[in-house]
């Protein structure tokens, strides 16, 4: 419980929680992101793929 109050009381524990929200937030950021060109990419190598075949 001691943890915690330093955490949220403290200059140090607020900037270490403002790390872990940055760090996190970025790590969404970067999933979706990577998630959505994955995709588009894969979608255009199918479409490339379908219009060789032809």
């Amino acid at each position: 419980m001691t943890a915690m109050t330093v955490l949220f009381s403290t200059d140090v524990g607020l900037m270490s929680l403002a790390v872990i929200v940055v760090t996190l937030g970025m790590g969404a950021f970067y999933l979706r992101y990577f998630l959505k060109h994955m995709r588009e990419d894969s979608a255009r190598a199918a479409a490339e793929a379908a219009q060789a075949r032809r």
